[in-house]
């Protein structure tokens, strides 16, 4: 009869399982912390610059306050679309760095499933060739 081996078999399943189960999790909460940050961190930008604006527009007096005020939303028009391509373009980043590390982490785990399961192999075979002897 074969000697099960309680503590190669855990190391194993936490090794294949658990590990890169939690590897991942910490990837993915990683992620969604830096996305979280950066859409907040947007949002405030969007409402600051709307909440200016707002004031801008209550303290218009007159025809020259409305035309100043008119020419001013060109320039924060311009502002808000160099906002919105730097924000695109930061979720693009976080979003490719999240593409890159999955697939490290995702070759990583392969590999240590490959050599696991030739040293199961090994460790099989030996034990038949025992068993047969």
């Amino acid at each position: 009869m074969q000697n099960f081996d309680t503590k190669q078999f855990t190391e194993q399943f936490e090794s294949m399982f658990f590990g890169p189960a939690r590897a991942y999790a910490a990837l993915t909460v990683d992620y969604t912390e830096k996305l979280v940050s950066a859409q907040l961190e947007a949002s405030k930008a969007y409402a600051d610059t709307s909440l200016a604006q707002l004031r801008s527009l209550a303290n218009v007096k007159d025809a020259e306050g409305l035309r100043a005020y008119f020419e001013d939303q060109q320039q924060v028009a311009k502002e808000l679309t160099e906002r919105l391509k730097g924000d695109a373009e930061k979720v693009v980043a976080l979003q490719q760095d999240f593409v890159q590390q999955s697939q490290k982490l995702t070759e990583s785990n392969v590999k240590q499933a490959t050599e696991a399961a030739e040293s199961n192999v090994k460790q099989a075979t030996q034990i038949a060739s025992k068993t047969a002897k």
